[in-house]
């Protein structure tokens, strides 16, 4: 399999339209690393850049430290895997699979061993002699992926492949995606998606993109417990992260924040903060704040309720310009619409944001 680089990569049409910009990015062999932002950010452009299907109109990618700037994609070693699976009608799984190895001119027996391997892998062993009509959207999907496997290629690309399914369909093909990773320990794959539990579930990094560039590169927890700014702390994690608006009251090795909804002020916060007076926003994850009669982080009348049983999200009434405030707590609040509640969090769950950028960020 195969190592890649990307270099100041950068991204314009006719010259003038910069879509990315200073794309810096090492992928090693195995990795499993997923794309995501929000949409127009550049994502599946990044992608198709990869893939050869799109110029790379700055900068350099390197396959194996071989720079294929100008590799067609038929010479790159990648398969891509699209959303609309793309699979030939008349055919049937075998041969859709069987394809382009025969346009490789692959000895027939070649060709049988390559497709059974990855019929076995993605348990479609039994559809094989099906058309593509007679399959689920999640049979085709395991198709798409098993024509890509057959080709040994040395980097996989998916571009949003879940895309198209509903949601229990989305669910059991990514757990079938995940387990064919394990399958492929080996396997360098990019994987683009707009869905934050694919993300979560599947990568061995995420590459938040933001601002036609890279915001944030981590591990998936390392980007839910230290995002490095406002914009990634509220992308990553559903519900999004709460921003309160304080100031800072205190400095030294923990930091003592004043906040403006209730003049509550909240101390042992691990920051960088040394500036007195500084404003900051405090951020809160919705599942971090708890119910409490004591000092707290926010106040606030309980303006909506949905009791989803195993949690309940109390929304509460926004503050004029902000965000509604929103609590994700544990088991069942009943009777809770239109009452006071308090709510506080433990201090290393809370995030402090100056100028949109972290100040706890290591």
């Amino acid at each position: 399999m195969a190592n890649l680089k990307l270099t100041d990569v950068g991204k314009a049409y006719g010259g003038t339209v910069e879509v990315l910009k200073n794309i810096d990015l090492d992928i090693s062999t195995g990795e499993l690393i997923v794309f995501v932002g929000p949409s127009g950010c550049g994502k599946s452009t990044l992608l198709r850049m990869i893939a050869g299907l799109e110029q790379i109109t700055s900068g350099t990618l390197e396959i194996d430290d071989v720079v294929v700037n100008d590799v067609p994609p038929s010479q790159r070693g990648i398969a891509m895997v699209f959303q609309s699976y793309a699979l030939y009608p008349h055919m049937t799984v075998y041969d859709n699979m069987a394809f382009a190895l025969r346009l490789a001119k692959k000895p027939e027996n070649e060709i049988k061993a390559a497709v059974q391997s990855a019929a076995d892998k993605l348990q479609l062993v039994e559809y094989l002699d099906r058309l593509p009509k007679a399959l689920s959207g999640g049979q085709r999907q395991r198709v798409a992926i098993g024509r890509s496997i057959v080709r040994d290629p040395k980097v996989y690309l998916f571009d949003e492949p879940l895309s198209n399914l509903d949601a229990a369909l989305r669910v059991a093909t990514r757990i079938e995606i995940a387990q064919l990773k394990e399958a492929m320990p080996e396997s360098t794959m990019i994987y683009v998606t707009h869905d934050q539990v694919e993300a979560m579930t599947l990568a061995s990094r995420i590459v938040v993109l933001a601002n036609k560039g890279i915001a944030q590169v981590g591990s998936p927890l390392e980007l839910y417990e230290t995002p490095n700014s406002e914009f990634v702390a509220q992308f990553i994690g559903s519900p999004a992260m709460n921003l309160l608006p304080g100031e800072i009251v205190g400095t030294g090795e923990q930091t003592t924040i004043k906040l403006e909804n209730n003049g509550q002020a909240i101390s042992s916060v691990p920051t960088q903060a040394s500036d007195m007076g500084l404003k900051v926003n405090v951020g809160v994850r919705p599942e971090d704040f708890v119910e409490t009669e004591g000092q707290h982080i926010y106040d606030g009348t309980v303006d909506f309720v949905e009791a989803l049983g195993e949690v309940t999200l109390l929304y509460f009434k926004a503050a004029e310009g902000r965000d509604p405030v929103l609590a994700k707590l544990q088991g069942i609040h009943r009777d809770v619409r239109g009452k006071a509640v308090k709510l506080t969090a433990a201090p290393d769950k809370v995030h402090v944001f100056s100028n949109g950028i972290s100040l706890r960020y290591r």
